[in-house]
């Protein structure tokens, strides 16, 4: 039979005084956090209405009217600051109080690089100056991150927690404490106790409820404060986001798989097509021919000799379609001279006055290149046959980590993508690589369509920079 160890007084005292002393730290920690979400929201809302108010009330004066539009300009600045700022403060209390380590995943700021007519690229656009380029930058890095949209959203959430979670548990202690200090107050009148028991009564009554409150409260404040943790590491993790992106990932690959499958497909029936119409055609009316031929080499010399004329021209024409449906496949000055000068022989062969101008350190890889002469192919065919253009201008470079090709023409514009399967097709094409496309095109023109595909770079290249055709 084993003996058991009975609770003493001493050990429930030690657990109470444990729980209270927990009970006032979770009270000061939900203070802090109400602090914290009130100060943003309450400053950047009086500084929205100030300026909104004083860019109505046109009667104080310009000066006001422009400090007024200076404060609406730079509130979103305050707002991605501050919140930024926030959340960073979040996470340092959620490590601290929680043991929570909930990671940043700010996107990390690319560097400029500068080409050889000294601009500066920033990934997107080109600029002359690098102050100007370093700007536009963090701004669109800053404002494309989805983390900094994250942070905008928890100051929004946490001021919404901290009123549900940690306002009550702090009111409901400064409560208790006031009504406590009042009826203590009561019960002493100027230092000297005294006793009327219907009224002293009442006031202890009053009392024990009061103190009641106040540990209510402390027992309440640290399961508050754990359900306000849960709800911090839910809303700045980005799990549940990555978990979103890496499904639409999924879903994406899944689609563009399928078009890059069909595709294949449609052009391996091409090619059939091709053969069996052309090529095979013509190899066969050959064969007959020069069955002909042997029947009349005997006979009729003169007929024997014009079918051998006719049979090398159509000789020569089978091996002319088959180097056009080689041509069609892979061509070959793709493969021996790279993407520039394949785009460069489109364009001296195109009846369209085309300027080229080629910015590649080193070739693509070969998927890469081959799809992108085809998009230009496609681009360039369709400027020829629809806009009414008299000049072409295709731009090729790669920047951080981005193949980007540019078809400009000074057509009539209008070019839209339900209008015909041509940009559809080139959209699936670049999408089977992660690349995208982009069209502008407003009436009357100029046309412009811009095509993005990441890559790495491989062999050396065998073309020249800035070269024109």
């Amino acid at each position: 039979m084993t003996s058991q160890t009975v609770p003493t007084a001493a050990h429930w005292a030690g657990q109470y005084r444990d729980r209270a002393v927990a009970g006032l730290l979770a009270q000061w920690r939900c203070l802090q956090v109400g602090v914290q979400a009130g100060i943003g929201p309450v400053v950047l809302g009086i500084w929205a209405l100030a300026s909104v108010s004083l860019v109505m009330d046109s009667a104080r004066g310009s000066r006001v009217t422009l400090f007024a539009l200076a404060g609406l300009i730079s509130w979103p600045v305050a707002l991605l600051w501050w919140s930024r700022t926030h959340s960073a403060q979040s996470r340092r209390w959620a490590q601290e109080w929680f043991g929570l380590v909930i990671p940043k995943r700010y996107r990390s700021m690319p560097a400029l690089t500068q080409d050889e007519r000294g601009h500066w690229w920033t990934g997107h656009s080109y600029y002359r100056q690098k102050r100007t380029a370093e700007s536009a930058l963090f701004v669109r890095e800053v404002t494309g991150d989805p983390e900094t949209w994250r942070d905008v959203r928890w100051l929004a959430g946490n001021a919404v927690a901290v009123t549900l979670l940690a306002v009550p548990t702090v009111g409901l202690l400064a409560f208790g404490a006031l009504m406590a200090a009042v009826d203590l107050a009561e019960l002493y009148s100027g230092g000297v106790y005294y006793f009327h028991a219907r009224e002293t009564l009442g006031e202890l009554v009053q009392l024990v409820f009061a103190l009641g409150l106040v540990a209510a409260s402390l027992w309440v404040a640290p399961h508050a404060l754990r359900f306000y943790g849960e709800w911090m590491h839910r809303a700045l993790s980005s799990q549940a986001s990555e978990k979103v992106r890496l499904a639409k990932r999924v879903e994406y690959l899944t689609t563009t798989r399928a078009d890059a499958v069909g595709g294949q497909a449609a052009e391996l029936r091409r090619i059939e097509r091709d053969l069996h119409d052309g090529a095979q055609a013509r190899l066969v009316a050959i064969g007959m021919t020069l069955g002909t031929i042997e029947h009349l080499m005997d006979t009729d010399a003169p007929a024997a000799r014009q079918l051998l004329v006719e049979a090398r021209q159509s000789s020569a024409k089978a091996l002319q379609e088959l180097r056009d449906l080689v041509r069609g496949i892979h061509p070959p000055v793709l493969a021996e001279r790279g993407l520039g000068d394949a785009v460069r022989e489109l364009a001296l062969d195109g009846s369209l006055s085309t300027e080229v101008t080629v910015s590649l350190p080193a070739r693509p890889e070969a998927p890469v290149e081959s799809a992108a002469y085809f998009c230009v192919s496609e681009l360039l065919a369709n400027v020829a046959k629809h806009s009414g253009a008299g000049q072409a201008w295709v731009d090729i470079l790669f920047r951080a980590g981005q193949l980007r090709i540019t078809v400009t023409d000074d057509g009539h514009g209008g070019a839209r993508p339900e209008r015909g399967s041509g940009l559809r097709g080139i959209e699936r094409r670049l999408g089977a690589f992660d690349g995208v496309l982009s069209l502008s095109s407003p009436p009357g023109g100029p046309t412009t369509i811009t095509m993005e595909l990441p890559c790495a770079l491989s062999s050396p290249r065998t073309s020249t920079s800035f070269e024109k055709a």
